[in-house]
């Protein structure tokens, strides 16, 4: 005979045991895997702080670092104010178009989920082909649990 059916053990006794066991697995791997996402979530917290002070404090430079262009343009080159702010102005707005065209390259690259998509439809094309308890299609309350 087995081991099991030596310490007496009915079969009943060892299927909730591995059911036990399984539902407790699957309780330690859920609480795992919420610590871990806390502990990121706590990461993107401070990240997103922190990205949004670097990117305050750079808006802040911007225009200093516009306004200072524009005296070293006039003071290397010798040009009158206006030219130099404009030649300034230029500047900032060629570095927008580069970094415009490179947005709209990588946002061409982006395509739909595809393996979403077609996992959808196969879903939905299982699904449509379900038909609803009796009792619910007699009752009128087709789709409704029954």
């Amino acid at each position: 005979m087995s081991d099991a059916a030596d310490e007496g053990r009915s079969l009943r006794e060892l299927v909730a045991s591995a059911t036990d066991d399984l539902t407790g697995l699957v309780h330690d791997e859920i609480a795992l895997a919420k610590a871990e996402i806390r502990q990121d979530v706590q990461r993107v917290k401070l990240g997103g702080v922190v990205g949004v002070i670097a990117g305050v404090l750079a808006l802040v430079a911007l225009p200093l670092l516009a306004i200072a262009l524009a005296f070293w343009i006039r003071a290397w080159w010798g040009a009158p104010p206006a030219i130099a702010f404009l030649v300034t102005a230029g500047v900032f707005l060629l570095i927008a178009g580069i970094f415009a065209a490179l947005a709209a390259a990588k946002f061409k690259r982006i395509s739909p989920p595809e393996r979403s998509i077609r996992s959808a439809k196969e879903s939905a094309s299982v699904l449509s082909g379900v038909r609803p308890h009796p009792r619910a299609a007699a009752n009128g309350k087709a789709g409704t649990p029954v």
